[in-house]
């Protein structure tokens, strides 16, 4: 493969995944801040938050449907096609929420379309991540597939810095009543932009070279998840699990420590946004490091030393989060997000290594996405009942028994790194 086209492949998988992580992303920010005011007035501020928070869950449980919706017609008819499609799915629920009336305005109606909307988001993500991982993993050279499936694994940080950004730049030049009228819509809005850049690149690319061969010797499968369910039950159900850490450690770090540290320990809004913008970063460097690792030592080896130290950062939640200094709690999320892009690197080589080519996009995305469910769909809700009933502790107890899940998980998996894609 030429540089161009090297260059090419790694951006295209990059740029659809941080665009569809964005559109997530700003939802998980505008549940924590404007969410529950908006479509749930009428109760009080508690209330208010688990219902949100249940609202935010809706998309991770239609994510294992996107990805075998999608998955079928990229195991039948390609990647390209349908990573165009899943993009589309997901800029336009998400552009739409950006549109919703308020409860004020049309009453149940606004929270019933907002979970249609959320739905939605759930189902176009659900598509994205496999594609994009398979995009990258399909064309890498041998002995780099590591690295080139850490490109769709950048793409969440750089979305989230993105959500992260548009939402600190409102919050320093709106005041908290222009924000919560109308300010909040405005990342979603602006997610239509960033769809059309999304498909201009992505409608240049070529089918993988993978694919195309396997196209060529074998027919496609008439029903990739039947032949799924049927012969790789064991590599979908521990991809899921080895996925349930890297969810748990995010959410609780982002969308549940923004809303505690907010509501809670009454950290100002935008100074807390900009510590998330500080701990994203780690995550960030995280995921080049750990890839090069995956691709040097094993994805197995890796995930272990990842997996048992994001085990053991459970504990330090409470005395970190709970310490109401920004120094500290910054010090806290920055770890938990570098475990997370350390956790969540090597998943975009490993996935598709766990499954044949007919049947690779509808397993690699459904282990990612049922993941989402075990770790991430009621992670909030989860630590916000814990955090309530029985303390940050707690709360931290949740991450080591995800890190525990996803290291046992890892302990049962073979190694991947050698496998031959086609």
């Amino acid at each position: 493969m030429n540089p161009i086209n090297t260059t090419r492949i790694a951006f295209a998988s990059f740029i659809g995944t941080a665009i569809e992580f964005y559109d997530f992303y700003i939802y998980g920010l505008a549940v924590a801040m404007v969410i529950g005011p908006v479509f749930f007035p009428n109760s009080d501020p508690a209330v208010q938050a688990l219902n949100a928070f249940l609202t935010f869950g809706i998309a991770f449980l239609a994510r294992p449907f996107g990805a075998l919706l999608f998955g079928h017609f990229g195991d039948r008819i390609g990647r390209k096609t349908t990573l165009v499609a899943s993009l589309l799915v997901m800029g336009i629920s998400t552009t739409l929420i950006g549109v919703l009336p308020s409860y004020e305005m049309v009453g149940w109606v606004a929270p019933a379309l907002l979970c249609l909307l959320r739905f939605g988001q759930g189902i176009g993500l659900g598509g994205e991540w496999g594609g994009a991982a398979l995009l990258a993993a399909e064309y890498a050279p041998k002995g780099k597939r590591g690295w080139f499936g850490m490109f769709p694994q950048l793409g969440p940080p750089v979305g989230f810095l993105f959500a992260v950004g548009s939402f600190l730049l409102l919050a320093n030049t709106l005041t908290d009543a222009e924000f919560r009228a109308w300010g909040w819509r405005i990342p979603f809005l602006a997610s239509a932009v960033l769809v059309v850049i999304g498909l201009y690149v992505r409608l240049k690319l070529a089918e993988t070279p993978v694919f195309t061969q396997a196209q060529k010797n074998h027919p496609a499968l008439k029903l990739p998840l039947v032949e799924l369910f049927a012969h790789h039950t064991k590599p979908l159900l521990l991809g899921a699990l080895l996925m349930v850490v890297c969810y748990a450690l995010f959410y609780i770090s982002t969308v549940f420590s923004l809303s505690y540290g907010v509501t809670t320990l009454h950290i100002p809004r935008p100074q807390f946004l900009g510590m998330l913008c500080i701990a994203v970063i780690f995550m960030a460097a995280a995921t080049p490091l750990s890839a090069m690792a995956g691709d040097r030592y094993g994805r197995r080896p890796v995930l272990l030393v990842a997996g048992s130290a994001a085990l053991l950062s459970g504990f330090l939640m409470e005395p970190m989060l709970g310490s109401g200094s920004p120094l500290l709690i910054t010090a806290f999320l920055s770890l938990e997000l570098f475990l997370m892009g350390a956790t969540f690197a090597p998943m975009g080589a490993l996935l598709p290594e766990l499954f044949p080519t007919g049947v690779r996009y509808t397993g690699a995305g459904a282990a990612y996405n049922l993941g989402g469910i075990l770790g991430a769909s009621l992670a909030p809700y989860i630590a916000q009942q814990l955090v309530q009933h029985g303390g940050l502790s707690w709360v931290g107890g949740y991450i080591s028994v995800a890190a525990a899940i996803s290291v046992l998980a890892a302990l049962v998996i073979h190694e991947t790194r050698d496998k031959d894609l086609a």
